[in-house]
């Protein structure tokens, strides 16, 4: 589900380059972003969790705060990637490493504190600078959180800065612009999109 969302996001900004270059770009709909959520919260730095080995109290752990470098550590099977992972899909891998020690290794992971989801925005708004949010954000949230615009702010002018991992694995950075005006518009909610965690609103 993430490599094909992914591959949609990275088409869409692609197609809308090459209208970009000739003309003025007046129309996001065209790059609205899929919303978080249908993919499922993925955990990053700072998070907390807890791992339980059902049948196994020597190997569960809760409060786990997930490290800078996007890892936890576990009994018997060390370092174990979190970051960027939904809970269910860290428990299936972790389950794939206890199988080496364990016959049948039930493994459930649960998410006790959400400190990763944060936002950063820069530019002419009131208040710039970086958000750590507790729940999924939209633009227009975000814009608001940060106070609004200044009034030298090209509102139409918005572009929302992300990394993104493509199927090679390596990072690329894609920009998504954001007409304030279309967010206004009636049919407003088409464009305001959710927010990922990492991502840059940038307000010239």
């Amino acid at each position: 589900m993430k490599t094909r969302v992914t591959q949609l996001i990275v088409s869409m900004v692609v197609a809308v380059g090459v209208g970009i270059s000739g003309c003025a770009y007046n129309d996001p709909k065209v790059v609205v972003a899929p919303g978080a959520p249908e993919e499922g919260f993925r955990l990053g730095a700072e998070d907390v969790i807890d791992v339980v080995v059902f049948r196994s109290p020597d190997l569960t752990r809760g409060d786990i705060v997930i490290r800078p470098d996007g890892r936890i550590s576990l009994p018997l099977i060390g370092d174990v990637r979190a970051e960027g992972l939904t809970a269910d899909e860290l428990a299936k891998n972790i389950t794939e490493r206890y199988k080496e020690y364990k016959d049948n290794p039930a493994v459930s992971v649960g998410v006790k504190a959400v400190n990763s989801y944060s936002i950063f925005v820069l530019g002419e708004v009131k208040s710039p600078g970086k958000l750590s949010l507790k729940s999924y954000a939209t633009v227009l949230q975000v814009i608001s959180i940060a106070g609004g615009f200044t009034e030298f702010a090209s509102e139409n002018s918005i572009q929302v800065v992300r990394r993104t991992v493509g199927e090679d694995g390596k990072s690329q950075e894609i920009r998504i612009p954001v007409n304030y005006d279309s967010l206004l518009s009636e049919s407003g909610a088409e464009y305001n999109f959710i927010l990922r965690s990492g991502d840059t609103i940038v307000v010239p």
